[in-house]
This record gives C-alpha cells, structure tokens and sequence, in this order.
C-alpha cells in the first residue's frame, strides 16, 4: 500500500513537522505546497528527507478563492510527473494532525472507495448562489469583522440572489445535467481517480472555467467532478477527518482550533485526522497527539 500525502502549507512549520514525521513514519510519501505569501518564511524550516517534496508550482492562497483549487492542482501536477504509482492520495494542510495509527491496513479493505464530505444541492436550492454568481475578487476572502464593507457586499449579493435578482450572473456554467454536490475540501482518493481527474480535467477546460469566479471553489470542484463520473458509487462520504465548526454567527461556517478540551471528542471520533491545530494556540495538544498517535 504506497500512500502520497499533499499538503498545503502556510505556516508553524513547527507544528507542520511534526505532523510531517507522524505521517512519513510508515515511508509514505509527502508533496507539499507552501502559500507564495510564505515560501521564505516557511520553506527553508521544513524538514528534509528522500520522501518529502515542496513543489515549485507555488500561488498566492486566498480563502474562498479559485486559487486554493489551483494549489492542490498543481499537487496533482507533481504527483503525475513523479511517475510514481500510488495506492492512495490524502489531501490534508499544515494544520492537522494525526490522530490514529493504521491508515494503510484500513485503505487495504477499501482499495477502491473514495473517502470524500458531499451532499447534493439540488438546482432550484437557494445555495446555487455559490456557483451561479460571478463573483467580485473582493468578495472572495476571509473578513473576521461582520462589518467589513465588502463582507456586507457580499451578504447583500447572497440576499438579492435569494430574492431572484442576480446581480453578478456567471456565464460559465455546468451543463444542465451535471448534479451540483457542495462538501468538505479534503479527501482520501486511489491512484486510478488522480488519473480521472488529470485527464478529464485536460480534455474539458469549460469544468474548470465554471469554477473560476465561484465562492468557495474548493468545497465544491471535487465533489461535482466526481459524483458526475464513472466512480460515483465508490464515494462514501467520510473524509476521515474530525472537524469542529464554531457556533457564532461568525465562525459557524469555519473550523474552530481545537485544545486540549476537545480531546475526548476527538479521540471518541474514531477518524485518523484532526484539524485545525494551531500551537500558538495550545501547544499542549499538538504535543499529545505527536506522541501517542496509536
């Protein structure tokens, strides 16, 4: 079983070393892309090894941006001209951790399934505002004040949508029979759907333009690409991944840092990933789990 690890990375390369050394342990390998923002902060502090790659294909990451699709693209770009065959790919960040040991003999019984958050939005759903609004660049990233003018832009877009009234409408669309699925942006995919994605990808450039100025891209790009192909009945959706959303109006749509508080959930989970971890936050937890990974 020959796993691939691809990370995107854009600080603590503390923190991200020894999430590094937890995963390679078992000789799987690791492609990361670290944020052009932070290649010389963080490039030079990550460990060496036979195993561990930083690509050269860096961009600029921005939350909710297309941007963030092309950084695991140009993973999969590199995965490619390694020319290795891989069993498995794992997308994860810099921010998680392992937290349960065994993830080969566990991929040995699913060797076939997909490991991938979706569920349908169907086309009359409010939500397709994500995906049929052109969407100004400013609109797409993250503003932590509810009262960042372009933050109430962007909630005033998403309210005249729900009204009928598209202010922004996106030409570039999905054909009509695509199902439009919204989920998680990490996965556990097998070799032969990196292969899919490659070539699919390369014969119909109009998917990814239907993509360009959506919100949130990452949440959606995968999930639609895959439940529309051959290997939809090979999904279970599942990405592995303990994930804790806030609960206030401004972070309910986001992962909240998980501490040592939070240990029992996560361990009671039964996932083999955690995130997000921060040790500028709590150090004390992301020193648990890099040593009694089981």
């Amino acid at each position: 079983m020959e796993i691939a690890y691809i990370l995107q990375v854009h600080k603590n390369p503390g923190q991200l070393n020894k999430f590094i050394r937890e995963i390679s342990s078992d000789g799987s390998d690791i492609y990361i892309h670290v944020d052009k923002k932070s290649v010389q902060s963080v490039s030079s502090q990550i460990i060496k090894g036979d195993n561990i790659k930083i690509i050269e294909e860096s961009v600029s990451v921005t939350w909710s941006d297309i941007s963030q699709v092309d950084a695991t693209l140009n993973l999969f770009q590199s995965l490619k001209a390694s020319h290795k065959k891989y069993d498995f790919i794992v997308f994860k960040t810099g921010q998680d951790l392992l937290i349960k040991r065994g993830i080969k003999d566990y991929f040995e019984n699913y060797p076939d399934k997909i490991f991938m958050n979706m569920r349908l939005v169907k086309h009359d759903n409010p939500q397709t505002y994500f995906w049929y609004v052109r969407w100004p660049k400013v609109t797409r990233n993250l503003y932590d004040s509810m009262f960042h003018p372009y933050r109430i832009f962007r909630t005033a877009l998403i309210r005249l949508y729900m009204m009928g009234i598209n202010v922004f409408p996106n030409a570039a669309k999905l054909p009509g029979d695509y199902a439009l699925f919204k989920g998680s942006a990490y996965f556990c995919i097998p070799g032969y759907v990196l292969e899919y994605i490659i070539n699919f990808l390369a014969e119909n450039p109009w998917y990814y333009e239907a993509f360009r100025n959506a919100l949130a891209p990452d949440e959606s790009f995968l999930p639609t690409l895959i439940m529309n192909s051959p290997y939809a009945a090979n999904v279970i959706d599942d990405n592995l991944t303990f994930i804790k959303f806030g609960k206030s109006h401004k972070d309910h749509n986001h992962p909240v840092t998980l501490t040592m508080t939070d240990i029992p959930d996560i361990e009671s989970s039964g996932k083999f990933f955690a995130r997000k971890f921060d040790d500028g936050v709590d150090e004390k937890v992301v020193k648990y789990f890099c040593s009694t990974c089981k």
